[in-house]
């Protein structure tokens, strides 16, 4: 019932954000089941993405993505950050996104996406105790 009464507090701008993040995050989800990393991220990032966010435009991004994967079963932090960095893209605003694994987990490998835009992390939470792979730009 929480749930019902937070999703009647949004305005209307607040659903129609969540309901194209909701849509972007199922979209980014089914297409990483049915093709690659590459070819989803390829799709991305030839969006003409240039400028800086401002940190509002972040925050909403953030706030969707994150209420929409809650929504979508396998959300993974991966379709979280493509997602992310798509709503960013269309938007013309550039961001990228970090890949790196979990320091000290002995034999298991535990892999981490965060998206980022500019010295800001969007999405993924803290970096910290991860060793940096790779960055995909936009």
């Amino acid at each position: 019932m929480r749930n019902w009464s937070r999703l009647r507090s949004l305005s209307g701008q607040e659903m129609l954000l969540l309901a194209r993040c909701l849509m972007v995050v199922g979209l980014v989800r089914v297409a990483l089941t049915l093709s690659s990393y590459n070819r989803v991220r390829g799709t991305i990032t030839r969006l003409d993405a240039r400028r800086d966010a401002s940190i509002a435009e972040l925050r909403r991004v953030a706030w969707g993505v994150a209420g929409a994967a809650r929504l979508v079963p396998g959300a993974t932090c991966l379709t979280q950050a493509l997602a992310g960095q798509y709503l960013l893209a269309r938007q013309g605003n550039a961001s990228k996104i970090s890949i790196g694994i979990e320091k000290g987990t002995g034999s298991e490998l535990k892999a981490h996406a965060w998206l980022m835009s500019g010295s800001h992390i969007v999405l993924g939470g803290s970096i910290k105790g991860f060793a940096h792979l790779v960055d995909h730009g936009s």
